[in-house]
């Protein structure tokens, strides 16, 4: 398994339990976020009206989008349409990086 080093002046902000993100780039119609998960931390369901696209860098995930569950392993990415929900359990430790369109301002 390949891991990823992220400079180490990357500021993280605690989401839940075991889960936290850092804002990695952004302009106002594109951002990048990196997504940090402890085995067993879990995204909560939500929604959101950007466009998501999301790779799984390290770990394996249960990704749920609109209902349905898929097992997702390190090299894998899904997308998110607007206003879907969605979320995610960490099977092992791993690394979400994420593509928001626009960018997330609730993350700034």
């Amino acid at each position: 398994m390949q891991h990823y080093t992220l400079p180490e002046d990357t500021v993280w902000t605690e989401v839940a339990p075991g889960n936290s993100r850092a804002v990695l780039s952004h302009r106002p119609e594109i951002m990048l976020v990196a997504f940090r998960f402890e085995e067993g931390a879990i995204g909560a369901l939500h929604s959101h009206p950007h466009t998501q696209v999301s790779y799984v860098a390290e770990g394996a995930f249960d990704v749920t989008v609109d209902g349905v569950t898929t097992r997702l392993a390190q090299g894998s990415s899904f997308i998110v349409a607007p206003n879907l929900v969605h979320g995610v359990v960490a099977l092992e430790p791993g690394l979400l990086i994420d593509t928001f369109t626009p960018r997330r301002d609730d993350f700034l």
